[in-house]
């Protein structure tokens, strides 16, 4: 009469989990510096404010030292603070 469903695995989505890691580990990483602006750019919204973790997949330690890249190039006029110039 009715449609059988297939059992999942329990704690399974229909989304696909990739696995991600930090781009700022592993051997061949980019160093976070303040002076790198294109680095920089790709962890800045279109606002200007600085994009989450939790969608970058940064970690928490790297996290902390991108904001304060970012702050510091923005002090010095290498990023703007507001997002027009981006």
């Amino acid at each position: 009469m009715g449609r059988e469903r297939e059992k999942k695995p329990a704690g399974s989505s229909n989304l696909t989990q990739r696995n991600r890691k930090c781009p700022f580990s592993g051997k061949e990483a980019p160093q976070i510096d303040y002076k790198d602006v294109k680095l920089l750019r790709r962890f800045v919204s279109e606002q200007g404010k600085i994009t989450p973790a939790r969608v970058t997949f940064v970690s928490a330690k790297k996290q902390r030292e991108l904001a304060l890249a970012v702050k510091r190039a923005r002090f010095l006029a290498l990023l703007p603070y507001e997002g027009k110039g981006l």
